[in-house]
């Protein structure tokens, strides 16, 4: 057999997200034997490209944030990024609308112009703080990339016993909220919204989550916003073609339902139509309190404390999207002419965090994100616009929560009504309307409630909630957005080389 040698393993990976397709890719690549088991008719997980009549839609990422983690496992696992897809830079990044009507517009890769334009927009003493958050934000980025991003995870003793851990904690502050943290720096209203909305790309409260995510902003203008030609979700079908070419087996439509032990070791998995497969090694490429809850044996007390560690931890938030395929040869007179990134802060921001976390409701005036791709491969035909329009949404709990399963449709017509009150002119050259629920979203990727994240970031034990990459579970390791270091594009990239780098030591 292909694997008999004493240094290869036959691994089966559960799940063939981003995170279960990078991992296949670099332990096949090392000589393994990979078999991966997908329980949907299609891989990549969240990140897709979905077409709706002549509208093609990013459904799940919509941005591409570090490149180089994806150009480091295409060229470690074969050949490089760049031959395979257009990854263009987007400019501007991002367009910031705030409710009084300001509006900023922050270049792309570049500090230094943000800075101007926010000196043009807000006056030379915001520009200044914006410049001072960023060089605080990168001494946060050159301290915590490798023990807390790049770095599998182990404990915090482990932490606390490196050289320079003091010195380490003052800079990254892990005891201040990233709201009052900022507070140091700015007072500007507009400058906190944007940073504020950074806790958001973990799915959590800026009141709560720990400064650090002030990196997330450094990264973003430092290292760029980047679309990839057709959609971001044509790096999933460049993934799965690589894992394809080294050699993985991929079973589609085949849920598992266990993850078979024995003596406390991952031995194999049951698949849900009763065949098992056994192995020396399993990579389990889905939520983590799904793993845990649902894939693992109840009695197995080797997880016991993985599993009481992930209900301690506060869950992230969900989302609410449209899918609008817009026809702008059904109208006439001015449109609004939005860039591929737009922003659309509420009034009053706050409570929007009160609303999905304590109140847990969907949210009245929300911060609506816009995705317009400039790209004409994901049209068919003159004159059409195809957007992606996501707001934070709380989680689907019923028991204790809100049920998104009664009159979603209410609230996507509710948020049409709100794009039109901002200008929009929806309504009047709307062609298609899709709308996903938080529900939705756990039902087609067993995410538990629809959390885009797994567990959120707030709290400054947020990261060791989380859960291992290396499970107590012998055999078993686990990747993705749930796992460490978190969710996102590029940190799930980073967890597949973590896991895959444990196994093959």
């Amino acid at each position: 057999m292909a694997w008999a040698h004493p240094l290869m393993k036959k691994i089966i990976v559960i799940g063939g997200g981003m995170g279960g397709m990078a991992a296949a890719a670099r332990l096949a690549k090392a000589g393994h034997s990979v078999q991966l088991f997908e329980s949907a008719n299609f891989l990549g997980g969240k990140c897709r490209t979905e077409w709706i009549g002549d509208y093609a839609f990013d459904t799940g990422p919509s941005l591409l944030t570090l490149p180089a983690v994806y150009r480091d496992l295409f060229i470690k696992t074969g050949k490089r990024i760049e031959h395979v897809l257009k990854i263009n830079p987007v400019d501007p990044a991002f367009d910031y609308h705030f409710a009084d009507g300001t509006h900023l517009s922050f270049p792309n890769l570049s500090i230094p112009k943000i800075c101007e334009e926010i000196d043009r927009v807000l006056g030379k003493k915001s520009g200044d703080e914006w410049h001072r958050l960023m060089q605080r934000a990168e001494q946060m980025w050159d301290v915590s990339r490798g023990p807390f991003i790049e770095s599998e995870l182990t404990s915090m003793v482990s932490l606390i016993k490196r050289s320079g851990i003091l010195r380490d904690l003052r800079t990254i502050s892990p005891f201040t909220s990233l709201r009052k943290y900022t507070s140091r720096f700015t007072s500007d209203p507009y400058l906190t919204k944007i940073i504020d909305r950074y806790a958001t790309y973990t799915g959590s409260d800026p009141r709560k989550v720990p400064a650090v995510l002030l990196t997330i902003a450094f990264m973003e203008s430092t290292f760029g916003a980047w679309h990839i030609e057709g959609g971001i979700g044509q790096l999933a079908l460049a993934l799965e073609d690589r894992i394809r070419q080294l050699g993985v087996e991929i079973s589609l439509n085949a849920e598992v339902c266990e993850i078979l032990t024995s003596n406390g070791v991952a031995t194999g998995v049951k698949l849900a139509n009763g065949q098992e497969f056994s192995a020396d090694v399993v990579v389990a490429n889905a939520d983590a309190e799904y793993i845990y809850n649902k894939l693992i044996a109840p009695d197995l007390k080797i997880v016991g404390k993985e599993r009481k560690k992930l209900a301690k931890a506060e869950k992230s938030l969900a989302g609410f999207s449209l899918l609008l395929g817009l026809d702008n040869s059904k109208i006439s007179g001015d449109l609004p002419q939005l860039n591929h990134h737009n922003v659309y802060f509420p009034e009053n921001y706050d409570a929007e965090f009160d609303q999905i976390f304590d109140q847990k409701i969907p949210v009245q005036d929300p911060t609506i994100y816009i995705c317009s791709p400039q790209d004409p491969l994901m049209v068919k035909g003159a004159n059409k616009e195809a957007w992606f329009v996501l707001v934070n949404a709380p989680r689907h709990d019923p028991k204790s929560g809100y049920d998104w399963s009664k009159n979603p449709g209410e609230y996507a017509n509710s948020l049409i009504a709100h794009l039109d009150r901002l200008g929009l002119r929806v309504s009047e050259r709307l062609d298609v309307m899709e709308f996903r629920t938080p529900l939705d979203l756990e039902q087609s990727v067993k995410a538990p409630g629809g959390s885009i994240y797994g567990t959120s970031s707030n709290g400054s034990r947020s990261a060791f909630l989380r859960a291992r990459n290396r499970s107590p579970l012998k055999n078993l390791y686990c990747v993705g957005g749930s796992a460490h270091p978190g969710g996102g594009l590029p940190l799930v990239g980073i967890s597949a080389e973590i896991v895959a780098e444990a196994i093959m030591k």
